[in-house]
């Protein structure tokens, strides 16, 4: 009797155990997959740091891998396939992750891990709590996989599984093609940029400078408003800041556009001007061309971007092109295509994190996201033929709408079949049951 019950104690916690492992992995995936441009920067950063700058052509093929892997067995936790080498798959990943999360922990060479790439934002340090959890889970699983409970019969694991590649495959595929089918991102359609730049009041980082004086050999800290300034007695020593509360991050930093002046011959750029205020508190309508680098931009959509900046030419609309780009690639690029854009400077991360496709275009008015379009999806000359106000690019969507029902989809699509799985493994179990008691009657 209390064996039987020691056992009914263990399974709980295996089953315990292997949904939050399971469910964990699945959501890390899942957000990873949704965006594997920004998995693969994460990765870039990960071996910059590590001091291997040389084989970031790898971020995008790793990128793939790790998308697809951690949600590949964190389905397979949850669903109970191949339990035996699935538990000893995960322990593994989970004594890599908990010794790599220490490690960023102490040195904390990166701002956070990216583990739940732009839809959750951990510290190093709650990483590495998450995995120390994660490592527990995963020793008992590993101990008592066999407690596993199992969704399907032995007989439809292959079929579950090659579903589940194939799933997750696709996801990963169209989001690399095209914009993240969900925006987890800070420049969201709808966003105000510089509410974005803002911290909730009473939340931000707090310092105080501390000033040090000294007097018959005593060392003694003073604040601004109390150090002795009218007493000749004391002698200043140093000052230093304190931090007295750590605070929270603005979601949105680092943006900054500096419009570049060129020389009257346009042979070189003689200064730059930073207009970001102007941009951000335009009343009307302002075109932003995204290129990160103009060496990497897919030369088949340079055609649709001169249709948008004439059409803005046109209407009286601002139109700048934001590019991390070295003036020498500046120069080259406008020799070769002529086309007189407004060139602009702004941090490469920024504008890779704005948009993933190289180019890109951004609609804001009132410094407010109004729109934005991937590469493939510029509006092409014919559809602008109006002013803005009188066409659907001007109406802002409701993103979080959207994320919601593409959520709703994407889970259909991933459980239906599934589900349609388990019908047929529950026939063909009945049946071969039905068989046996026949042979015994």
């Amino acid at each position: 009797m209390v064996g039987l019950k020691s056992n009914k104690i263990i399974k709980i916690i295996v089953e315990i155990s292997r949904i939050l492992l399971g469910a964990t992995f699945v959501f890390s995936g899942f957000v990873k997959s949704v965006d594997p441009y920004g998995t693969m920067y994460k990765i870039e950063d990960y071996l910059t740091v590590f001091g291997m700058p040389s084989l970031t052509f790898l971020a995008l093929p790793l990128s793939f891998f790790l998308c697809g892997m951690e949600f590949i067995i964190g389905s397979f936790m949850l669903l109970g396939i191949y339990r035996r080498w699935n538990s000893v798959l995960m322990f593994v990943v989970m004594i890599f992750m908990t010794l790599l999360t220490l490690y960023l922990a102490i040195a904390n060479p990166v701002m956070d891990c990216g583990c739940f790439g732009d839809a959750l934002i951990l510290t190093n340090w709650q990483t590495f709590y998450k995995n120390i959890i994660l490592l527990i889970c995963s020793t008992i699983v590993l101990r008592h996989y066999e407690c596993i409970s199992n969704f399907f019969t032995g007989k439809i694991y292959w079929l579950a599984f090659l579903y589940i590649i194939i799933f997750i495959s696709g996801f990963i595929i169209r989001n690399y093609w095209y914009d993240p089918l969900l925006d987890f991102r800070p420049y969201r359609i709808g966003i105000n940029i510089p509410d974005g730049m803002k911290v909730e009041e009473g939340k931000d980082r707090l310092e105080e400078s501390i000033l040090v004086y000294a007097k018959d050999g005593i060392e003694k800290e003073f604040t601004q408003d109390n150090f002795p300034w009218e007493d000749s007695t004391w002698t200043f020593v140093k000052m230093y800041t304190k931090v007295i509360r750590e605070g929270e991050k603005a979601k949105i930093h680092d943006f900054r556009i500096n419009k570049l002046i060129f020389d009257k011959k346009l042979s070189d750029i003689i200064g730059e001007k930073d207009i970001t205020e102007s941009v951000l508190t335009d009343s009307n309508y302002v075109f932003l061309m995204i290129s990160p680098f103009l060496s990497d931009m897919d030369e088949d959509y340079i055609s649709n971007i001169e249709d948008v900046m004439n059409y803005a030419n046109d209407y009286h609309y601002r139109f700048y092109c934001l590019t991390a780009s070295p003036t020498s690639e500046i120069l080259d690029w406008e020799k070769e295509n002529k086309i007189d854009l407004n060139f602009c400077r702004t941090d490469d991360r920024v504008l890779k994190t704005i948009i993933r496709t190289n180019p890109g275009l951004l609609l804001i008015k009132n410094g407010t996201i109004v729109n934005k379009w991937h590469s493939s999806i510029i509006p092409s000359e014919e559809n602008l033929s109006k002013p803005l106000t009188e066409l659907p690019y001007s109406r802002i969507i409701d993103q979080n709408t959207k994320d919601k029902n593409n959520i709703l989809y994407i889970s259909l699509i991933f459980i239906l079949p599934l589900l349609i799985l388990k019908g047929v493994d529950l026939l063909l179990f009945h049946k071969k049951e039905e068989e046996i008691n026949g042979q015994f009657n």
